[in-house]
């Protein structure tokens, strides 16, 4: 009778190890589809940059500092190494089409040309997919932290060297400061 009892708690041991473990592997998997799905928005916005500075170009030679910001934060994007890394250059990129956008403020014929127009519409359309993109994907790393964190899968998670991800964050403080408004 003992020796079922030692069984029966050996069977259901590894069942709740190898269930731990998948558990962990399908949420790893998550995280790694939502960060390849924000990766096709942020291919998309990064091939649609070179089109909007040459556009901009034309109008606002004198500007050339905020274009060149963005096209060396474009670059360091290109070659970051890092998921950390990657979100941080995005991020700047992101502050520097602000900047262009308020820049074409000044330039009324810049405002009214087609092309520019239907850049920046491309641009905003791809800046909510990647919104939205973001949203999932921190979710999908909320859910794979949870399981790295929580007891009893981080015992599972600690012996397969399962790490934390990090969290897609608002990486420039001016973007977390309320709008001023004045009339």
């Amino acid at each position: 009778m003992t020796k079922w009892i030692i069984i029966g708690v050996v069977v259901l041991l590894v069942l709740w190890f190898v269930a731990s473990y998948n558990k962990l592997i399908r949420s790893k998997n998550k995280v790694e589809e939502a960060f390849s799905t924000m990766d096709v928005y942020l291919k998309k916005r990064f091939d649609l940059i070179p089109n909007l500075v040459e556009t901009v170009k034309g109008y606002a030679k004198h500007e050339s500092e905020t274009l060149d910001r963005v096209i060396a934060a474009r670059n360091a994007a290109g070659s970051a190494q890092s998921t950390k890394e990657r979100m941080d250059n995005e991020a700047a990129i992101s502050g520097g089409l602000r900047n262009i956008f308020a820049l074409a403020e000044n330039y009324p014929e810049l405002k009214a040309n087609e092309n520019f127009m239907d850049l920046q519409g491309q641009l905003q359309k791809i800046e909510e997919d990647i919104a939205n993109s973001r949203k999932y994907y921190n979710a999908t790393v909320r859910i794979f932290n949870n399981n790295v964190m929580t007891i009893p899968t981080n015992i599972i998670a600690s012996i397969f060297h399962f790490e934390k991800e990090p969290m897609f964050e608002v990486a420039d403080a001016t973007e977390r400061e309320n709008v001023k408004v004045s009339f």
